[in-house]
């Protein structure tokens, strides 16, 4: 079979309902991808993101992996599937969002990027070829270019010399991946199918940019495109502006991918733009701080409104969490240090966050989006000054 095999199903207005299919899973979009950085979703275990909440693909970060535990030790014990035991299909990142945060820390070349370690300060490099390498080793079924990512507020000028690196960098990515799917087996690397590649259009706030990037990429040609360089710092308005411009641009032919972003109002709007796959570490993150994604808004599990609360997170979901345990029960778990309470409240956001694709497809395909999407951001609005 092909590497990933892409179809749309349904349409209303941009937004779009389609499946992708790999080796290991089949993949209904508008999805939601939960962020397994080093090869696990935080607090969260494969059997639940499985058999409960029937994720069908999550990410893996090349960046982390490749520092701990190196992607030695991961070819060796037969790739990040069989090392972390996913049987799902994975996408992983190129590395180049991390490195490019670490602002003090890097030196960047044509070449690629020299780093240091956060972990213990050693020297470190990474450029398309040696991500295209780790990513092969890997062995995911879904691979990122190598790209330069500037600061959200970048000028046009800085914006464009990165937009001009990212495309030498996409054509060297793609350059070192067909290789790779063609040697990569009598080489060593794990790759146990052929992988797709996926390319990223680059351009901050600039929509002139954000045109040529699309341009320039699609030329080189690739399994996807992404839209990267969103959500670094740049107004929420910004964010909105460029999706609302470019999403539609992008080829029809392939999915359209967001990356890092966002939170459920982000994505319904980002859907309602036309793109079909999402991943944010939001869900998670928020639930190690005590916070809740709910049908009704946000729910700051600290507040004393709670203390003697038997209802659930949320009303209106099914998952696990909801179903068995109280408000009351999980604002004393979390006041008491237990680590159970972030697992819980995490569970739960990934679930809401999937639930919420769920949601957003079969409004899709029953060609009420508009009203579902309004509904949706209503009701979330109205509600979110419940975190105090």
């Amino acid at each position: 079979m092909d590497p990933i095999d892409w179809k749309v199903i349904a349409n209303d207005g941009n937004a779009r309902s389609g499946i992708i299919t790999t080796r290991r899973s089949t993949i209904e979009t508008p999805v939601f991808m939960p962020v397994g950085t080093q090869g696990a979703v935080k607090g969260l275990r494969f059997e639940w993101l499985e058999q409960e909440l029937d994720a069908r693909i999550i990410l893996g970060n090349t960046y982390h992996l490749f520092l701990r535990p190196g992607v030695d030790t991961i070819r060796q014990m037969g790739g990040l599937h069989r090392f972390s035991s996913w049987n799902r299909s994975l996408l992983t990142d190129s590395g180049g969002f991390q490195v490019f945060s670490l602002t003090d820390l890097r030196k960047l070349t044509e070449e690629g990027v020299e780093f240091r370690s956060h972990l213990d300060g050693s020297k470190k490099f990474l450029s398309p070829e040696v991500s295209m390498e780790i990513q092969a080793s890997l062995g995911s079924e879904i691979v990122m270019v190598f790209d330069e990512c500037p600061p959200g507020d970048a000028g046009h000028e800085r914006t464009k010399q990165s937009l001009e690196m990212t495309a030498r960098w996409a054509l060297r990515s793609k350059t070192r991946f067909n290789e790779l799917q063609e040697t990569g087996l009598d080489m060593g690397f794990v790759n146990d199918g052929r992988q797709s590649l996926f390319g990223i259009i680059q351009g901050a706030g600039h929509l002139d940019l954000r045109r040529e990037s699309l341009q320039r990429t699609v030329e080189i040609g690739f399994d996807g495109y992404a839209i990267g360089g969103l959500s670094v710092g740049e107004e929420k308005s910004v964010m909105y502006e460029v999706l609302d411009f470019l999403a539609p641009q992008m080829p029809e032919n392939a999915p359209r991918y967001l990356m890092g972003v966002g939170t459920p109002e982000d994505l319904i709007e980002a859907v309602n733009c036309g793109v079909d796959m999402f991943d944010c570490v939001i869900p998670t993150r928020n639930g190690r701080t005590g916070t809740a994604f709910t049908s009704a808004g946000k729910v700051n599990i600290r507040n004393a409104k709670f203390i003697a609360d038997d209802g659930p997170l949320d009303a209106d979901c099914v998952c696990s969490v909801c179903t068995r345990y109280s408000l009351s029960y999980l604002r004393h778990l979390y006041q008491a240090g237990e680590m159970t309470a972030a697992i819980l409240i995490s569970h739960h956001n990934v679930a809401f966050f999937l639930e919420t694709m769920r949601r957003t497809r079969e409004a899709i395909k029953g060609s009420h989006f508009q009203q579902f999407r309004k509904d949706f951001l209503n009701r979330l609005r109205q509600n979110d000054a419940s975190v105090v």
